[in-house]
């Protein structure tokens, strides 16, 4: 890990029931092009590319035979070309998937973490006078350029269309310099959660505070629509984007990996 002071143990104030409840968020927020539904699991398929469109969310367990269900997943997407895999996290259920899968030989993948904080009452840290956020309705072409500038060529053929799938409320937000987008973000709105997701900020505008305006502004709106609480989600090695989290008041409250067949 190489944010600034490392990541630490996971921050449990808010216990296992609030994690939960961001996972289930997070799986709403980025909806797959098809699902299937395995003994209270949710297999999510969308051709490639984006990781979360494409495991198992394994959140809730109604099964009593581990066994058959992991053979269903695979069948599942065995059926659609596709290698199996499971997204596993602190709030994966049943207790015992993880160790499960590792005896079947299902590789492990790397290290991501969620990150959750309380949206203050009053207003929120205004971005740099110099910086101007727009918040738009639907992911612009300007937007998306930037957001797949910023994500690897597997992901970039499918991206557009999630994107345009992610539910409603939702905003997305832009930075602009000289009429040319240079830092993009979207939040979607879900009862007292607010996610900060396709945070991205093309080299030329980094660590000039575009990105930190960016977290504000979807803060405030996050704010306005009556949520409580903002949570995103990112790689464990990303040590600059947890270090800017971390300096907005984020905190640990979860991590997650894959198994893949």
């Amino acid at each position: 890990m190489t944010a600034t002071g490392g990541v630490g143990p996971a921050h449990t104030s808010s216990g296992a029931t609030d994690l939960l409840a961001i996972e289930r968020a997070a799986a709403r927020g980025w909806p797959a092009f098809e699902t299937a539904t395995f003994e209270g699991w949710l297999a999510r398929f969308s051709s490639g590319g984006s990781t979360r469109a494409n495991t198992v969310a394994a959140l809730d367990w109604t099964g009593s035979d581990l066994g058959a269900a992991i053979g269903r997943v695979e069948a599942f997407y065995r059926g659609h070309g596709a290698r199996p895999r499971f997204t596993i996290s602190d709030a994966s259920q049943p207790a015992d998937l993880d160790a499960e899968l590792a005896r079947r030989g299902w590789e492990r993948g790397g290290d991501h973490v969620t990150y959750a904080k309380n949206i203050s009452a009053g207003d929120a840290t205004p971005p740099p006078s110099s910086v101007t956020v727009e918040r738009r309705d639907r992911p612009d072409g300007d937007w998306l350029a930037v957001y797949l500038a910023t994500i690897t060529e597997s992901r970039r053929p499918v991206a557009p269309r999630l994107v345009a799938g992610v539910p409603h409320p939702r905003a997305f937000f832009a930075v602009k310099r000289e009429g040319r987008v240079v830092a993009a973000g979207l939040s979607v709105l879900d009862g007292p959660l607010a996610s900060v997701q396709c945070m991205a900020t093309l080299p030329e505008a980094r660590r000039t505070g575009a990105a930190s305006a960016v977290l504000a502004a979807i803060e405030a709106w996050a704010r306005e629509g009556g949520a409580r609480r903002l949570y995103l989600q990112a790689e464990g090695e990303n040590g600059p984007a947890l270090a800017l989290y971390a300096r907005a008041g984020f905190r640990l409250t979860g991590r997650y990996h894959t198994r893949t067949l």
